[in-house]
């Protein structure tokens, strides 16, 4: 141990020592730029308020320094530890180009630029007495930039005026002025002010001004008028052109469903134009039909041009999936003033593809494993948009080490989705979306065989909708979903552990649950620059809730299948908040609620919840908390601990930290557990009472992220520090925690490997 550590200290110095000394590898004369300090001097600004615009003004300056941490430079460290590579390939070259980092030069540090340009970022803020002054400052081979700048007084609003003329143009921009962005007693900013412009272009785009441009309104601003406050006159200038004062409206709809970039095709399509409900579809043969169309697009022959329609229009013809490429033109009539023809070209995808999908499997139960997938789609099955995906899948999942080692799993099956870009239903849906509604039908057949255990047979089938009402909120109802479980070839070691176990017999029960479930998602997460975004999905799922009031018998079967009765309710809130640009607190809150009834006294198996794992308490391994204070006597269960209760409780809290270049880092506490609803006399503590949260366990830990862009994948490392089995009051085990201890270590130290965020 001691070794270890005088290895690692010589090691860190090492390390330290040769960051330090990044220096020599300089050209002769020059220095190492090492970054720029901004100041705010101005007794009239808040503490915050000035600390903001420092922030503001630091993220001007340029050039950025290099990369640094706690004072070292790794990436320079990298890219001159490596040297000069003599060839453009090989792992020199990979490590100075791709890990590495050229040091940023003093000489290429403009002074003088940097300061007109936070001169210019404070006067457009409103600073219009700002004066900025700044300099280098050199210590040894290394040099610091330091501005300065002294804002004054911020100038307000005190008047906005509208456009005052008779014009159809003025007329709009008044009837929009309450939601204007300039509001007086603001402060002037320059930013608000191109803000607005695009606001009042967007609206006039909604009434009809095809060819108008933010550009063609001027602001112009009076400084004058009193002390430190302005007045801003909105104008639309006089040599804007005569088009862009006109409403235009929609003429002729052309469709191109078989567009290509051969012109020659598209202009001998223009003979086989067939006509439906106003549309001009072109092609020679039918692809896709014209109703398509119809539900898709928002135009109509005669409607004022919006912007909004035109959006909408493009949106849903991507939504479809059928094409890879959509453009649109809009081109004046010749003949006809106001009036415009719209041209969609449609370029299809290939309609049948097959993809193939190779895995590697973790889990915080000590298994490894990979699955393999062919994926077989089809994005036009009836012409009518409909695709169709049918998937083959199979795999296996071994422990190896461990208690449960040789109960290796494997499972296959196959599953088929098709889906129709519309409602199929005696009613019809009228939605504004920007996403079309759609049917879907689902079958699947999995097999599930535990070596020495057992098999398990699942078919599952489903009919439902989907629809999003906007980007932010989205539905999901299914009508109907039916999933039949059977067991086979249980082995008599599983029988004999279920004798003393009577909760290991649930788990090869037959099972049949049919019923509706209905889901609903919100979230604004999209938005990165927002301080506070936040995730929910609220869950609805119902078993057998019909046939239950004609039947209310303990033994109520259908082909001899006992059917599920229940209702199951899920909450998931998530919480972010961006604290500044390189650190991010997330938060979730989880509630579940499973509510058995007629000749149920648990949900089925499969519905039930459970805890612990790589995406919920880090701290345990994967099904192995609860439920409640219920612990299974030890070595009672030589198979993977597989706990699962009717109601969950699971609240998480992480910060999340970028450190450098794709490495992010992250502090972590998780809490939670769950619980049955009525009594089980084979496993004491288990139903949820009043005193439930004297119950939850928790787990704190650390965790590095890679982000590779097109994955996260994410290492954590997590210690439990209350155990809800123990007795009361001996449940908080942060005074045993033992890191010096290697069988401490062994029993509580739990690593998870995973790929994405876990909530």
């Amino acid at each position: 141990m001691i070794k270890f550590k005088v290895i690692y200290i010589l090691a860190l110095s090492g390390f330290l020592v040769s960051s330090c000394s990044n220096t020599k590898y300089l050209p002769q004369g020059e220095k190492l730029y090492i970054g720029a300090k901004v100041k705010v001097e101005d007794d009239s600004l808040h503490r915050k308020e000035r600390k903001a615009l420092e922030e503001n003004l630091q993220s001007l300056v340029r050039p950025k320094p290099n990369t640094s941490i706690l004072g070292l430079r790794p990436k320079l460290f990298i890219y001159n530890l490596a040297g000069e590579p003599k060839k453009e390939k090989g792992f020199r070259h990979w490590l100075r180009t791709k890990l590495g980092e050229p040091p940023v030069l003093a000489s290429k540090v403009d002074v003088q630029y940097n300061i007109d340009l936070l001169q210019n970022r404070v006067e457009n803020l409103g600073f219009f007495r700002a004066v900025t002054e700044g300099d280098t400052v050199s210590k040894g081979r290394r040099v610091t930039a330091k501005y300065l700048s002294r804002p004054g007084p911020q100038y307000k609003i005190r008047k906005v005026v509208f456009p005052q003329d008779s014009s159809q143009i003025a007329k709009v921009i008044r009837e929009n002025t309450s939601k204007s962005l300039l509001t007086v007693g603001d402060p002037y900013s320059l930013d608000i002010i191109k803000a607005e412009r695009e606001r009042l272009d967007a609206r006039l785009k909604e009434n009809g001004f095809y060819y108008f441009s933010p550009d063609y309104i001027i602001a112009k601003v009076d400084s004058t008028v009193s002390i430190h406050q302005v007045d801003i006159l909105l104008e639309v200038k006089t040599q804007t052109p005569k088009k862009a004062k006109e409403v235009y409206f929609i003429n002729d709809i052309y469709i191109y469903p078989s567009y290509s970039a051969n012109r020659m095709s598209l202009s001998r399509g223009r003979n086989n134009v067939k006509e439906y409900k106003g549309f001009k579809v072109v092609e020679r043969t039918t692809t896709i039909k014209p109703q398509v169309f119809e539900r898709t697009m928002f135009f109509e022959p005669g409607d004022k041009y919006n912007r909004t329609d035109h959006n909408l229009s493009l949106n849903r013809l991507v939504s479809l999936g059928t094409f890879k490429f959509v453009k649109n033109q809009f081109q004046e009539t010749d003949s006809i003033s106001n009036k415009l023809d719209v041209y969609y070209y449609l370029t299809p995808n290939k309609k049948k593809s097959i993809r193939l999908e190779l895995l590697g499997k973790t889990n915080s139960a000590n298994y490894r494993g990979t699955e393999l997938s062919v994926n077989w789609l089809n994005r036009n099955l009836l012409k009518g948009a409909e695709q169709l995906t049918i998937s083959a899948f199979g795999g296996f999942e071994v422990q190896v080490a461990g208690k449960d080692k040789g109960y290796n799993v494997y499972r296959y099956g196959v599953d088929g989705k098709l889906v129709f870009p519309r409602f199929i239903a005696p009613f019809k849906l009228n939605s504004s979306s920007a996403f079309i509604p759609k049917t879907q039908v689902t079958l699947g057949y999995e097999s599930q065989r535990r070596i020495k255990l057992y098999t398990l047979e699942t078919f599952k089938g489903s009919f439902g909708y989907l629809w999003k009402e906007n980007i932010y909120k989205e539905h999901e109802l299914k009508v109907t979903e039916i999933t039949y479980v059977n067991s086979s070839n249980v082995t008599q070691e599983y029988l004999e552990r279920a004798d003393n176990i009577p909760s290991l017999k649930r788990v090869i029960e037959k099972q049949l649950i049919f019923g509706p479930s209905y889901s609903f998602t919100f979230t604004n997460t999209s938005l990165v620059n927002k301080t506070n975004t936040f995730y929910y999905k609220g869950g609805l799922d119902l078993s057998a809730t019909i046939v239950g009031l004609f039947s209310r018998k303990d033994s109520a079967t259908i082909l001899g299948v006992p059917y599920s009765e229940y209702v199951k309710i899920e909450q998931d809130l998530r919480y972010y908040r961006r604290l500044n640009a390189k650190n991010r607190w997330a938060n979730r809150l989880y509630i579940g609620y499973g509510l058995p009834y007629g000749n149920s006294r648990e949900l089925p198996y499969i519905k039930q919840f459970f805890s612990g794992g790589t995406n919920s308490i880090r701290a345990f391994r994967a099904r192995s908390i609860g439920p409640g204070s219920f612990r299974a006597p030890d070595n009672a269960n030589s198979f993977v601990p597989d706990y699962s209760g009717d109601i969950k409780l699971e609240l998480n809290s992480e910060i999340r930290s970028k450190l450098f270049s794709i490495v992010e880092g992250a502090l972590f506490v998780d809490a939670g557990n769950i619980w049955l609803k009525n009594n089980n006399k084979d496993m004491p503590g288990a139903k949820f009472s009043k005193e439930f949260l004297s119950e939850i366990a928790v787990g704190v830990g650390a965790g590095i992220r890679l982000d590779l862009s097109f994955l996260i994948l994410r290492g954590d490392l997590a210690m439990p520090v209350r155990l809800p089995y123990l007795p009361k009051g001996e449940r908080w085990v942060i005074d045993r925690i033992d890191f010096g201890s290697k069988v401490w270590r062994r029993d509580n130290l739990v690593f998870n490997l995973a790929i994405g965020y876990p909530f």
